[in-house]
């Protein structure tokens, strides 16, 4: 096995992480939580999703958030973006980098985001005209990339066409999303490989969710593809509410640890990371 050198590891725990939990997490709290995140070296930390407060209440304060951060050189803080409405209220506080997300499910995307594949990339196109025009990077999401909750087995041809898509509007990065974790080695397998015909492997990150405990096993196959992007979330937070029963991301600890084994480099702290993780679970 040949796995990268070094692996950036995207930290998605104040968003997607907590995106669904019950217990409101005032500004003050997700600031915390993202400083102790720096502190335990993380670089790519999504901050918040500039969304509908009426379906997401816990973003409701992603302006406030995302001011309140100090914007070291060096540290990103990507937000969710929907819709124009989103980009414009992300750029009004100063965002340089966004992601926009789609699926390879048409009933997933129309649960997800009210509209087909096709419909979101129409509303794609004036976000990327402005982030094109004020220089905002923008990376893609693809959303049951080894599985759907409403339709099963998703083609690996399918998440390989909208991840050439993203990539071909403009996207610098497209992340491929186990939503409901239910991808194994070998689905792992046949999705990357039709997707690398796509889209370089240099353009590719993994975000896999650990629902049956397999997250780790499919993170090897990506490793070993030459992925060198991971998504986590501290403590493993996460799930996503159009996705009944799928639990967190794969924990930021547990693959830390997993590179660690590998000889894989990563520049992140394991023990801060836990504390990380203990003090938001503790608030939640």
């Amino acid at each position: 096995m040949s796995y990268p050198s070094f692996v950036e590891i995207v930290e998605v725990g104040p968003r997607d992480g907590l995106q669904n939990e019950k217990t409101p997490v005032d500004v003050a709290t997700k600031v915390e939580f993202i400083r102790l995140l720096r502190h335990a070296g993380l670089k790519v930390i999504e901050a918040g999703a500039f969304v509908s407060p009426k379906w997401v209440p816990q973003m409701a304060d992603s302006a406030a958030v995302y001011a309140a951060l100090p914007k070291d050189e060096g540290m990103r803080y990507p937000v969710l973006v929907p819709n124009m409405q989103g980009m414009q209220a992300a750029m009004a506080v100063g965002v340089r980098e966004v992601a926009i997300f789609t699926a390879a499910s048409e009933s997933f995307t129309q649960k997800n985001i009210n509209c087909t594949i096709d419909e979101s990339f129409v509303r794609f196109a004036p976000v990327m005209d402005l982030a094109r025009a004020h220089d905002v990077r923008v990376r893609g999401y693809v959303s049951c990339v080894l599985g759907c909750p409403y339709e099963g087995a998703v083609a690996p041809d399918a998440v390989a066409e909208v991840a050439e898509r993203l990539i071909k509007i403009g996207c610098f990065e497209i992340s491929l999303g186990d939503t409901i974790g239910i991808g194994t080695p070998e689905t792992t397998q046949a999705m990357l490989v039709a997707v690398k015909k796509a889209v370089p492997v240099s353009q590719l990150a993994a975000h896999f969710h650990d629902t049956y405990g397999r997250a780790l096993d499919n993170l090897r196959i990506a490793l070993d593809h030459g992925i060198a992007v991971i998504d986590v979330a501290a403590g493993g937070l996460g799930g996503c509410p159009y996705a009944p029963g799928a639990l967190g991301n794969v924990a930021t600890e547990k693959v830390v640890a997993l590179l660690d084994s590998l000889g894989v480099q990563h520049g992140i702290n394991a023990q801060d990371v836990a504390k990380a993780a203990n003090y938001i679970r503790g608030y939640l």
